[in-house]
């Protein structure tokens, strides 16, 4: 039976990944999200799982890549430079093909930068940090029952495409406090059955003609080629499958914003206040970073909308798939904080009006 209870983002994080069959967990502390590890290495171990703290990030992704490879349900987590630290593993898994649950609580950057919240990973997330041609499933909550709700769902997702999957959530969500709907346990995959339920795993013989081997390593250049043609067979398919979005009050609305994570709840009571000055305020929200929903554009209401408003925790990295979602068909804008620094609402009505403005000369 599922229950309700009141947790802090990180440690729903880590209790959604156990839910969600996780076995084993490498990490390392970093703020914003020490809860994580400190919450797995409690619980995990009680619950049939395994927790080792790392020395590093490097190291954290590498024991993921070879538990995962084994044949283990593997859930890692991290923060903006850790996370950065990882890509080279990220990229060795998704050319391998080994399936990983991984999470970025994101801070403000670059380099080290602070540890208050920021969304200025994005292309680090959407675009790939490791070498080479590759991608990785995104996806980025609001809530946390939707975080909970998505870690829990990325097993299944990662074992489906034996892919790295990659939850995004901002610093504030792991700060925070809210209720949740726990979902019932999964089992958790059983050595002996690993075989079986995952025929590439690294099993040994155990029973098998062939031995299971795990590559990533190429030197001929036509078998990459092939190779990489191969992942992208499953990419065009990932596209098409894992695109998701929600779309608010888009039908006769002047401005229609395009945000993410917490920035998204700002901006709903955003568009309430600009709602009681006249301004009729839509939004599209998208679950999925990678693949993005470029098709969501496709419900504005041609009629009305004088701008699109991409409303973000960075400079504007999101507002270059805005703009190809838009495909120049409205104007383009951008409200955004950084370093740290979250806007209020009454921030983003004051700058949306004078952008309203602008519009008028």
């Amino acid at each position: 039976m599922s229950e309700k209870v009141l947790m802090k983002g990180n440690e729903a994080f880590g209790e959604a990944a156990i839910r969600g069959g996780a076995r084993f967990y490498f990490g390392y502390p970093i703020t914003p999200q020490n809860e994580v590890p400190e919450f797995m290495s409690r619980e995990l171990n009680k619950r049939g799982g395994q927790f080792v703290q790392a020395e590093s990030e490097l190291a954290a992704v590498n024991m993921a890549y070879g538990a995962a490879a084994a044949g283990g349900r593997v859930f890692i987590s991290t923060s903006s430079p850790g996370f950065a630290l990882m890509q080279e593993g990220m990229s060795f898994m998704a050319s391998a093909e080994i399936p990983v649950v991984a999470m970025n609580v994101s801070r403000g950057g670059p380099g080290v930068g602070g540890i208050q919240p920021g969304q200025a990973d994005y292309f680090q997330a959407t675009r790939g940090g490791g070498n080479g041609d590759y991608h990785i499933p995104v996806f980025a909550p609001s809530t946390l029952q939707e975080a909970v709700d998505m870690i829990y769902e990325a097993f299944e997702i990662a074992d489906k495409y034996r892919n790295p999957v990659l939850i995004l959530a901002d610093g504030m969500m792991g700060q925070m406090m809210e209720p949740v709907v726990l979902p019932e346990q999964k089992e958790q995959l059983q050595s002996e059955d690993i075989a079986s339920r995952k025929p590439w795993a690294l099993t040994g013989w155990g029973g098998k003609e062939k031995r299971s081997t795990v590559v990533s390593l190429h030197m001929k250049p036509d078998v990459l080629e092939e190779c990489v043609e191969k992942l992208f067979v499953k990419y065009r398919a990932a596209e098409k499958e894992l695109v998701r979005y929600e779309t608010h009050d888009l039908e006769g609305a002047q401005v229609v914003f395009v945000a993410f994570g917490t920035m998204a709840r700002i901006v709903s009571e955003a568009m309430e206040m600009l709602g009681e000055q006249g301004i009729k305020a839509g939004m599209i929200r998208p679950q999925s970073l990678w693949p993005y929903p470029y098709c969501a554009f496709d419900e504005i209401d041609t009629a009305t909308t004088k701008v699109v408003i991409s409303t973000e925790l960075s400079m504007g990295q999101m507002l270059q798939d805005v703009n190809i979602g838009v495909c120049g068909r409205w104007p383009t804008d951008l409200i955004y904080r950084t370093g740290g620094i979250v806007p209020t609402s009454l921030e983003i009505v004051e700058r949306t009006k004078k952008i309203l403005e602008g519009l008028k000369k």
